[in-house]
């Protein structure tokens, strides 16, 4: 399940095209594929800060039998002690680390460690695939083809809608 925030309190960007555009570029990257993936707009509608613990607290209250998992880059996961109520996500979610670059084992693990809750992490092998977001928005500001690295779908809204150009959408 995919849930773009409306507010992300975490992590500002620059030229944030805003959550309606994010929450429909989610729904092209999925279209055709919906029988595994979903995506939620529980956090758009929500107002304040997009925080995760009410997102997975509104998830575990519409589905109290299901087993929730949080995915996360270690690079993310290595700062987890600093969300709001750390202590309440790890209660409602197993958090599964995908091992990132730039960010050791030992890191995350001790992260989780100094959380109430932490031993329910969980590392996972992914394939390393060199694309970020961070890299993926550099190069739709400077115009640089991110065909092949994005959905084509994803690729033609943000080109269509001049996503991460520096100038807001008129």
């Amino acid at each position: 399940m995919l849930v773009p925030a409306r507010i992300p309190p975490h992590k500002a960007v620059d030229d944030e095209p805003g959550a309606s555009h994010r929450l429909e570029m989610c729904r092209l990257a999925v279209r055709g594929d919906e029988h595994r993936f979903d995506v939620s707009d529980l956090e758009i509608r929500r107002e304040g800060p997009s925080y995760t613990v009410d997102t997975l607290e509104e998830l575990h209250s519409s589905n109290p039998d299901s087993d929730l998992f949080l995915i996360l880059g270690g690079d993310i996961a290595a700062g987890l002690p600093g969300w709001h109520e750390p202590e309440r996500v790890l209660s409602l979610a197993t958090v599964a680390v995908a091992e990132r670059p730039g960010t050791p084992h030992d890191v995350v693990a001790e992260a989780l460690r100094s959380i109430p809750g932490g031993e329910r992490g969980r590392f996972f092998d992914m394939p390393e695939i060199g694309i970020s977001s961070t890299m993926l928005r550099e190069r739709a500001r400077t115009g640089e083809s991110t065909r092949y690295l994005l959905p084509d779908a994803v690729r033609d809204y943000i080109d269509r809608h001049r996503l991460y150009r520096g100038s807001p959408e008129e």
